[in-house]
């Protein structure tokens, strides 16, 4: 598969970057042992922000690396990569 360029990937980073070092303090709140649910709201905070980091990189892939491959490489070529990404939806 070839390599697209993706204006969406700094940002992506960046909101996986920011959920790292929430994690990070998740394990301080576990080691301070802090109140469970305080624990838990964060670690949904946390859980959302890769979920959304995730539907990003999916979307940008339907949108721009599934229309180059119809454009480049054919149908056949864009259903197999849907199929694929969409295991991860």
């Amino acid at each position: 598969m070839a390599h697209n360029d993706h204006s969406s990937h700094p940002a992506i980073i960046k909101r996986l970057n920011r959920a790292t070092g929430h994690l990070r303090s998740i394990v301080s709140m576990i080691e301070e042992e802090r109140p469970c649910v305080d624990i838990a709201q964060q670690l949904q905070a946390v859980e959302n922000a890769i979920a959304s980091a995730k539907r990003a990189l999916i979307n940008d892939h339907i949108d721009h690396c599934l229309v180059h491959a119809e454009e480049g490489e054919g149908t056949k070529a864009a259903v197999e990569q849907f199929r694929a990404i969409s295991k991860y939806w």
